[in-house]
């Protein structure tokens, strides 16, 4: 595996808001350096600093002073050959003043030089702010460079930087008022190449500002499918009658990543890694993104970096990236995925003249959901829970506290319950093949599944109703359904639903839903290991489907990096490792991924030919919508990575 994580497309940025004090730039210097020095150890390679951090925001007509604008200057240059020790983006804010006009300025600095200079495009000079008192704006400059002692240095709001390290990172700098603006900058930055913008900000805090800046933030972020770094200026900064907090943020595509605790006087660092690859996937992916004009040309400026050498990803991943990891936004999830079951499923009954439902009632996991999401239908068309036909069909295999469930929660709910054993009909049917019933293998199994789907179909013609699937995204992707067995359905409500979040839906129907003896028997079905039972118990024990194909916890994780931002083997590999930790070795994580690429490559096929499904999320498997492959396409590119040593 690469070992450093440039390779994989990372690049790790700092948003700081140093100690400070206003118009003291020997003090505001001295501490920029000095966290300039500990983010590098940290190996940051992109660091962002508030607007007018080496002078204060708050100077105001001190910035007529010729004394405090040569300080900055003299502090630029000391900064800048900090720099010079590190192959570091660092940017930093001060007045610049040039042609008789005085700029509201982000300086970017890296290689023991000045490599460019942006000035505030709008400016702010309403309520508390009177920028256009001292300032002028992108708009009133009339050169393209400045004079700094021998050198001209690139300036101008129309300037961009790509980091040569990186394939296709390039950022874009705005200061405060801009991403307050109408039309920020960065509007036309991200169509121009830039995904990761920054701004300096210098903004006051009121009662409910911290919530509008953040929802900004995140916005932006999401409608430019870029990173976001936002450096807000810290209480050093208050004075007279304005109160500043240090709110930084660190956002990407629309996910606040990091984010400063406010109002804290000391030094605060807010670290994290920005995945440049999934940024530039989702812009190769989104047409209104390629579609986008630009409406103004920019000057790229070439920045050397430090390759990010580091195995400790900074970035929280969640191990189970269906489920949000914040617990209080589960029950809304889980409401928000039934509410788009019920609702798809009551169209196309309605569509239909409201027939009855027939499904398949095991007393698993997928076909309760799906028993769970009839019976809400129902009541949403004033339909009676008696014209859902549940039907056990107990096999060779059936587990004596699947069935049980199964049949009490039909009773409970009031649906009509039929069960219709199916073990003599196998058993005819190996006999018609002329297959040893002795001999468990593919067909012993599949040949149960498809003989349950032969019933669910027929008795769905003889009650005119129609065949509600059960198969679930996880079980889509793995191929773990018999082609035209349970593979097959008339409208398949759990195609959108990953294993690991069925078990949520249920365990909050459970609760929100119902009470008493249903969720009873709702929280014992979730508990239940997961098993096809189709093989007789081995000395007491059922059928274990993840003893056969493995986790589902990791499949899932597999199956959302690998189709929703196309990572590669290693890369999903490195963040499993860093989510699981211990918990599973490197050798069961490559052994568990080699199963599902070769289960997702082989079983195409069924995919090609599903039945309609409900899409619930941005994860779908459906051939008419997200995801389009060809059935016979070879998989030894992946395999052999997966193969690499680590």
């Amino acid at each position: 595996m690469k070992k450093n994580l440039t390779s994989y497309g990372y690049l790790r940025v700092a948003a700081i808001t140093p100690e400070h004090k206003v118009a003291s730039i020997d003090f505001n210097t001295e501490q920029i350096i000095k966290c300039i020095d500990k983010a590098v150890d940290g190996k940051c390679q992109l660091i962002v600093f508030p607007e007018l951090s080496i002078t204060g925001y708050t100077c105001a007509d001190l910035f007529y002073q010729n004394t405090l604008l040569t300080a900055a200057r003299k502090a630029i240059n000391k900064i800048a050959k900090v720099t010079n020790k590190h192959k570091t983006l660092v940017v930093a804010g001060a007045p610049i003043a040039n042609n008789g006009k005085l700029f509201n300025c982000a300086v970017l600095l890296s290689g023991g030089e000045i490599i460019g200079i942006v000035p505030k495009t709008y400016l702010c000079n309403t309520n508390e702010y009177y920028e256009v008192r001292w300032f002028s704006s992108e708009f009133d400059r009339t050169n393209d460079t400045i004079k700094w002692d021998d050198a001209e240095i690139p300036f101008g709001a129309d300037l961009i930087f790509r980091l040569k390290d990186y394939n296709d990172c390039i950022v874009g700098v705005e200061i405060c008022e801009d991403l307050w603006s109408v039309i920020p900058p960065s509007f036309n930055m991200a169509p121009a190449g830039a995904n990761v913008l920054l701004n300096l900000s210098a903004g006051d805090e009121i009662l409910g500002k911290a919530d509008y800046r953040r929802k900004l933030v995140e916005s932006q972020s999401a409608r430019c499918l870029a990173a976001y770094i936002y450096s807000g200026c810290g209480p050093g900064e208050s004075s007279t009658d304005l109160v500043f907090s240090g709110h930084s943020i660190i956002a990407e595509n629309g996910y606040i990543l990091a984010e400063s605790k406010r109002f804290e006087f000391d030094t605060q660092i807010l670290v994290r890694d920005i995945d440049v690859e999934r940024l530039n996937h989702e812009r190769i992916k989104n047409n209104s993104f390629a579609n986008s004009n630009i409406f103004q040309d920019y000057r790229i400026i070439d920045v050397k970096t430090e390759k990010l050498k580091d195995e400790d990803l900074r970035r929280d991943i969640n191990p189970t990236p269906f489920i949000p990891g914040d617990i209080s936004k589960r029950d809304e999830v889980c409401k928000e995925i039934f509410s788009l079951q019920t609702t798809g499923l009551a169209k196309r009954l309605r569509h239909l003249n409201l027939p009855p439902i027939v499904l398949g009632l095991s007393g698993g996991l997928d076909s309760t959901l799906a028993l769970l999401v009839a019976v809400k239908t129902c009541k949403i068309l004033n339909m009676n829970s008696g014209s859902i036909h549940a039907i056990t069909m107990p096999g060779l295999g059936t587990g004596e506290r699947t069935l049980a469930n199964a049949q009490e929660l039909a009773g409970l709910l009031g649906v009509t319950l039929k069960t219709i054993p199916i073990d003599e009909a196998t058993l005819k049917h190996f006999e018609d093949i002329g297959h040893d019933k002795n001999n468990m293998n593919t067909v012993y199994e599949n040949a149960q599944s498809r003989e349950r789907t032969q019933i669910l179909m027929d008795y769905a013609n003889e009650c005119k109703g129609i065949v509600i699937g059960t198969s679930d995204l996880s079980e889509l992707a793995l191929g773990w359904s018999t082609y035209n067995g349970d593979h097959m359905s008339m409208y398949a409500v759990n195609a959108g639903v990953p294993k690991t979040l069925v078990k949520y839906i249920i365990e909050w129907t459970s609760a929100s839903e119902f009470d008493g003896e249903i969720s009873r028997v709702l929280n014992d079905i979730c508990i239940t290991p997961i098993s096809p039972e189709l093989l007789p118990k081995e000395a007491g024990k059922m059928q274990d489907t993840e003893k056969t194909i493995g986790p589902f916890i990791l499949h899932d994780f597999f199956l959302y990096y690998f189709v929703r931002y196309s990572y590669s083997p290693q890369k999903i590999l490195l963040l499993a490792k860093k989510s699981f930790g211990t918990k599973y070795t490197e050798q069961e994580l490559k052994l568990y991924l080699k199963i599902f690429m070769e289960r997702f490559f082989k079983n195409q096929f069924k995919r090609s030919c599903l039945p309609d499904g409900i899409k619930v999320g941005t994860v779908s498997l459906s051939p008419r919508g997200d995801w389009r492959m060809s059935s016979d396409t070879e998989f030894g590119l992946w395999i052999d990575q997966i193969n690499e040593e680590i």
